[in-house]
């Protein structure tokens, strides 16, 4: 595994290949990230399903409202929900959508992200000022790269688990 420099700071996802190490963007991104480190504390993110993966586009998760695969994976209703928390104004940068960053999805309101993100496949520049940018693949990025693709596929990958670096 790679170097983590900012533990409390850094969101370790374990998936069925192998663990992918992210880095977060506390200083560019503050409410994203203390949203994504809140409901990996809380365990929410566990077993939730890629619902939405794109090849050389993106792979979308984070619905734990209909995602998780514990609770029964509901694929008419995956990428409908969020969490039972507010949702978050938009922060946007001028990081780039590059290969590996993760980005907040959101409805087409700017301010209507909630606990939904995508890792990008490739460098999607046009989504550049449009949506929040709050962290970047550090390793692991070839278990992101390995998973199922669909809209939603029919055998869904999911985060196994996903934990803050400084809590484990």
């Amino acid at each position: 595994m790679t170097e983590i420099k900012d533990p409390e700071n850094t969101i370790i996802m374990t998936l069925k290949d192998g663990d992918v190490v992210i880095e977060l963007f506390p200083d560019v991104a503050p409410h994203h990230v203390r949203r994504m480190k809140d409901l990996a504390r809380a365990g929410l993110y566990d077993n939730v399903a890629f619902h939405r993966v794109i090849d050389g586009f993106m792979a979308q998760t984070g619905d734990v409202q209909h995602a998780n695969l514990e609770k029964g994976w509901d694929p008419r209703r995956a990428g409908t929900g969020g969490s039972d928390m507010p949702d978050l104004p938009a922060e946007f940068s001028d990081i780039p959508h590059d290969r590996g960053t993760l980005g907040a999805a959101r409805t087409m309101d700017p301010n209507s992200a909630n606990s939904q993100f995508f890792i990008n496949f490739g460098d999607n520049h046009f989504l550049n000022g449009q949506y929040t940018v709050y962290g970047r693949v550090i390793s692991g990025m070839e278990h992101v790269d390995a998973i199922a693709r669909g809209e939603p596929p029919a055998n869904p990958d999911r985060m196994i688990r996903v934990r803050v670096a400084a809590d484990v």
